[in-house]
């Protein structure tokens, strides 16, 4: 997955004042992901509000994503969930072509064994071609996908090529990485932990912070990648303030905030996610102010 190294972004699903999708909107975060020099794009990802999405909408930020990209950076797609034979199926008949790899959620609110997450993948892989990435956030999941679990099903299934490890457990991510076969690959799903799994051998990251800030996150990443870690660890310090805002209240609220301090798009989330209070809003203007260059 070489296209695949670097800064990914799951990127935000914009409404407008009524509630729908605001299609303008996000091709103006599109565009800003790929001006400030992002390396893929992510769509329909926690970060999209997924879970409240209808097929209709899930359609049209698809082709809006397809349409403004227009081939410039590789796309990742979201698919994932706890209905497994639903999930074959939507494999089964999705054109998926327009995508470089699916990025895929541990089944979440079921509570699978280890054995019962291993069949889930297991089963997914089968049904498609397209390499596979593993999502594991417990936090919103509820199971952790155990290393020996991820490493079993990268030796077991050909195309289960990578993890987003959103785990935060520095040592899991380790393990990892040390242990799955060579051509497999560590993601970071966590803005905090992006820089240390650099560190560990891990090849980037999806982030939430980066599609607001693409060129400062960027940096930080591409620095860490090319080996300059005292600079990479300076850079992430200057960053940490916004990592910590931006999911105080819950994400997406916090980076939806970003775009509406940027002029990008509203603020507006799905119930039951509310926006972000007046008070983070404030705070999040005073540190995006801080970074030289950013405007309201």
């Amino acid at each position: 997955m070489k296209h695949l190294h670097g800064t990914g972004v799951a990127l935000v699903t914009p409404f407008g004042v009524d509630g729908s999708v605001d299609e303008s909107s996000l091709r103006r975060v599109i565009r800003h992901c790929i001006d400030g020099g992002v390396d893929y794009l992510v769509a329909l990802g926690t970060t999209a509000e997924v879970v409240t999405l209808r097929p209709a909408e899930k359609e049209l930020i698809l082709r809006t994503v397809i349409s403004e990209n227009a081939g410039n950076l590789p796309l990742v797609i979201g698919i994932g969930g706890n209905d497994t034979v639903q999930l074959g199926e939507v494999l089964d008949t999705m054109d998926l072509t327009p995508f470089a790899a699916i990025l895929s959620v541990s089944p979440y609110y079921n509570k699978p064994t280890q054995e019962g997450i291993y069949q889930h993948f297991k089963y997914l892989a089968a049904r498609t071609d397209k390499p596979l990435i593993l999502y594991n956030v417990p936090s919103r999941t509820g199971s952790n996908i155990l290393p020996e679990t991820v490493i079993r099903l990268a030796r077991d299934c050909w195309n289960i090529q990578g993890i987003k490890e959103a785990s935060g457990n520095m040592e899991q991510i380790s393990t990892i990485i040390a242990s799955a076969p060579d051509d497999f690959d560590v993601i970071s799903g966590d803005d905090f932990t992006a820089v240390s799994t650099i560190k560990a051998g891990g090849i980037g990251v999806i982030s939430v912070l980066g599609q607001g800030l693409p060129v400062q996150y960027g940096q930080m990443i591409r620095t860490a990648l090319d080996g300059d870690l005292k600079k990479a660890d300076a850079l992430e310090k200057d960053l940490l303030p916004g990592m910590d805002l931006i999911f105080r209240e819950g994400n997406p609220a916090g980076i939806k905030a970003i775009f509406e301090y940027l002029g990008l798009s509203g603020a507006a989330v799905r119930l039951p996610l509310v926006e972000a209070s007046s008070q983070l809003k404030n705070q999040i203007a005073g540190f995006m102010n801080s970074f030289s260059g950013i405007h309201a």
